[in-house]
């Protein structure tokens, strides 16, 4: 099994958020070639809820253990500072995504923590696996967001909003 595989697996994922109306951001955590575990953005108060968050707190009650060395994390869109940090702590080997995030990525992008030689651990780290799906879901994602305010701006408040 390959990145490809996996990613597609990770868009699955998002898929459901975007079901839910979430953020379509999804992540899978692979060992052995296997998945251990997926999961998705959630919307909630709770400003951790991150797809790579999630998936990491399923695999480490999963395993019973907080270290997941061995373990490749693929994600729909490059972690941000909070996840990366997340995916050194747990020991993620590698972490493999799709859409490159220029305003929050930590990845590459904007900062290198996942490959920072100053931390204890480093993950290998590889972008842009079916990126221009993973970008397309986020854009039209955002692109009805804008357009269900404009039109609850320009008529009533409790216009409901579809995403069809």
């Amino acid at each position: 099994m390959d990145d490809i595989y996996f990613m597609s697996q990770a868009l699955l994922a998002a898929k459901t958020a975007l079901a839910r109306q979430d953020v379509p951001v999804g992540a899978v955590l692979v060992k052995d070639g296997e998945i251990l575990a997926r999961a998705s953005n959630v919307k909630t108060v709770d400003p951790t809820a991150h797809a790579e968050i999630q998936v990491i707190r399923k695999a480490a009650e999963l395993t019973g253990s907080w270290n997941l060395s061995g373990c490749d994390l693929y994600v729909t869109l490059e972690p941000c500072p909070m996840c990366a940090g997340a995916c050194v702590t747990a020991r993620i080997r590698n972490v493999v995504f799709g859409a490159r995030d220029p305003k929050a990525g930590a990845g590459g992008s904007l900062y290198n923590i996942l490959s920072d030689t100053r931390l204890n651990h480093r993950c290998g780290v590889r972008g842009g696996v079916l990126e221009d799906a993973c970008s397309d879901m986020l854009r039209e994602y955002f692109r009805l967001r804008r357009n269900c305010k404009k039109q609850k701006t320009n008529r009533d408040e409790n216009v409901p909003c579809s995403r069809k």
